[in-house]
């Protein structure tokens, strides 16, 4: 009998330290690190983020190239916004400054790019901008919707204005207290 319960004893000890090591990292629950914008707050950088992981998919960069490519669009897709901004209205005009931001990036790229990476990017520098600006109205377009269906908080802590509680209009006469006799 001791023999049964020993070993019914390890095998359940067995089978409890399998399941709580399974359910040990998956458990977690993951904490938002306000530090980091949302794209919500910065769409500029979402939109280039979005670019430059695609741009280091398809070229095969190295860490080095990854870091240099996303500080350069970084750069010139907060120009191209603020041309977009600046320009609202006049696409001839957004489109012929774009371009020569859309020129000093390939300089810069070809600085650190290979000359196949380099091919590569000139190539499909087309479908690269057709895709950025497909991603800008899109995102534009859901972050309204967005602002609108989740309005930010109109106070910085967070807090929101609304009406106070009302007070009653009829309040009684006298001193009903503690010390009314």
């Amino acid at each position: 009998m001791t023999t049964k319960t020993a070993f019914a004893s390890l095998l359940l000890a067995l089978l409890a330290g399998s399941a709580a090591a399974q359910q040990g990292p998956n458990s977690t629950v993951a904490v938002q690190d306000k530090t980091q914008s949302s794209p919500r707050l910065n769409p500029v950088q979402a939109r280039a983020d979005r670019l430059s992981e695609q741009m280091v998919r398809d070229l095969h960069l190295n860490n080095y190239q990854a870091t240099k490519l996303r500080a350069v669009n970084a750069d010139k897709i907060a120009k191209m916004a603020a041309i977009e901004r600046k320009n609202a209205g006049n696409q001839r005009l957004i489109d012929e400054q774009c371009n020569g931001v859309c020129k000093e990036r390939d300089q810069e790229f070809q600085a650190f790019l290979s000359n196949d990476q380099y091919s590569s990017y000139f190539g499909s520098r087309g479908v690269y901008n057709k895709t950025d600006r497909d991603f800008a109205s899109q995102s534009a377009s859901i972050l309204l919707t967005n602002s609108i269906q989740n309005p930010s908080p109109a106070r910085a802590n967070d807090a929101s204005i609304a009406p106070t509680s009302t007070r009653p209009t009829n309040r009684p006469a006298g001193n009903l207290g503690r010390n009314a006799r």
